[in-house]
Order: structure tokens, then sequence, then C-alpha cells
């Protein structure tokens, strides 16, 4: 598949993209080398090719799930200007 210069400035129109006639055929140029890229690609057999993913076999280091920090509500709350419950109360913004 390859895009045509009128292809690519009704794309450009489109996008509500302003481009010259220089930048029309710079762009139809890169385009049309992706979709080269493309159709290559799918030319490759991968039949018995196993979906991967990740391109490399590697495992990520984990650490224990466990509680680093205590519970510091109540020290949080204590310098807080106003809170009822266990919630922080500000001022209605909103009428």
């Amino acid at each position: 598949m390859s895009l045509t210069l009128e292809q690519v400035k009704r794309i450009a129109h489109l996008a509500r993209i302003e481009i010259s006639d220089a930048e029309a055929l710079t762009t139809q140029g890169h385009l049309n080398g992706i979709f080269q890229l493309i159709e290559e690609m799918q030319a490759v057999d991968t039949r018995g090719v196993e979906p991967m993913a990740h391109a490399q076999d590697v495992s990520q280091r984990l650490r224990e799930d466990a509680v680093t920090e205590g519970d510091r509500r109540a020290a949080y709350q204590a310098v807080a200007p106003d809170t009822e419950a266990g919630l922080y109360l500000v001022p209605k913004v909103i009428e």
C-alpha cells in the first residue's frame, strides 16, 4: 500500500494540519516507508512462534509485601485545622 500526494493532503486536512506541498511530499515518503516496513513484517512466517510479553526472558525481582510504615493518621489529623470522624473538613467552595 502506498499513499498518493492527494491522500496525504486529505489526511492533513482531516487532522486540521496546514501542510505545504514540500512537506506533503516529505510526509508521503515517510508514510510510504512505514507502510513498506509493515508489509515486510506481515510477510514473515510466524507460524509456530509463541507470543511473548517481552523481547527478553527476564523476571523482575520482587520485595516482600510487608508494611514498612506505621499508621500515623492520628498525628496527621492532630495538626489539621478541622476533622470529624477521621475525615478532614474543608470549607465549602461550591454553592
